[in-house]
């Protein structure tokens, strides 16, 4: 069981570097695209395109992925005012919702990731099938991640806390 416990934590430290790494990237092309225009006088076009691509990857991968649960953004003006068996409705009901609707279009986004195959990006040549691949990730895990959410909630089980102090981690260690 050690080795378990340890390797959920290897995949969630993993998880959560890829944004970092991805930021640091865009990071860096912006110092190489401020140097090469306004230094060198010679512009250089794959430094927007790479921070386009890393940007995508951030937003899309940190929500499906990196994102708990108790990091989302909800109105908690209701949510929080509301005894925790409403709370426990909103969860079923909104999660019905979201994953209703990204299974409805999830074969619409196959198609249109499978698509993009005939076309590359402009400087660095890479399939754009490879670029929107990300957000079949973020489809199919953010499926998962609200029928685990309508599972907790249909079972009873403890949501994560709302309120002022639900923005404090409890955990600092994490």
């Amino acid at each position: 069981m050690p080795f378990l416990i340890t390797l959920k934590h290897a995949a969630r430290v993993l998880a959560d570097a890829i944004p970092a790494i991805l930021l640091a990237a865009m990071f860096v092309c912006f110092i190489i695209q401020v140097l090469m225009r306004y230094v060198m006088n010679s512009p250089v076009g794959w430094t927007v395109e790479v921070c386009v691509i890393a940007w995508l990857w951030i937003l899309l991968w940190g929500q499906s992925v990196s994102a708990r649960e108790e990091d989302e953004i909800r109105f908690d003006i209701l949510y929080g005012s509301v005894s925790p068996g409403l709370r426990r409705w909103f969860r079923i009901v909104f999660s019905v919702f979201l994953v209703s609707i990204y299974a409805w279009s999830l074969p619409a986004l196959w198609d249109f990731v499978t698509f993009m195959k005939i076309q590359k990006t402009s400087y660095l040549d890479i399939r754009f099938n490879w670029v929107y691949s990300i957000a079949l990730v973020f489809s199919v895990v953010s499926i998962l991640r609200y029928a685990w959410v309508f599972w907790t909630a249909a079972t009873g089980r403890a949501a994560p806390q709302a309120g002022s102090d639900a923005a404090v981690r409890k955990d600092l260690t994490e």
